[in-house]
């Protein structure tokens, strides 16, 4: 028996989250709570010490950096608003458009066609992907 379409989707979705997660991005944050997970219609989200792991496909949603978390973010076809302050920025996937009221480290983009804006701060740019557009503004 063949895996429904969406079902494939989301495990390929939590292994990218996964897969982010282990990678260990780096924040300012202080904050330590125990590990959280959610996942819905807006996307799924695991918080791994001070890292948010977001995931989804064809999403809109806010998500809360608070003061210095560090973001990875994966998927295809999402509207991200990030509220607060991100210490650093990992974007994975395609065709999403991601705008952040403040980044302070660095932004690294790896996927394809990604519109990434961020109001404030002065974070180290890596494009690594094709077709991304990062800005301030």
């Amino acid at each position: 028996m063949t895996a429904h379409p969406t079902v494939r989707t989301g495990f390929a979705t939590l292994a990218v989250i996964a897969a982010f997660g282990l990678a260990g991005c780096g924040s300012e944050s202080s904050d330590t709570n125990t590990p959280t997970a959610t996942a819905g219609t807006s996307g799924a989200q695991v918080e791994i010490g001070n890292t948010i792991n977001y995931g989804s496909v064809g999403t809109t949603a806010e998500v809360d950096c608070a003061d210095g978390k560090a973001i990875n973010v994966g998927g295809s076809n999402n509207k991200l608003t990030v509220r607060g302050t991100c210490a650093n920025v990992n974007i994975g996937g395609t065709d999403n458009t991601i705008s952040f009221e403040r980044v302070d480290k660095e932004i690294t983009v790896v996927g394809l066609n990604n519109t990434v804006t961020y109001r404030d701060g002065d974070p180290k740019i890596d494009d690594l992907g094709s077709n991304n557009t990062i800005t301030k503004g």
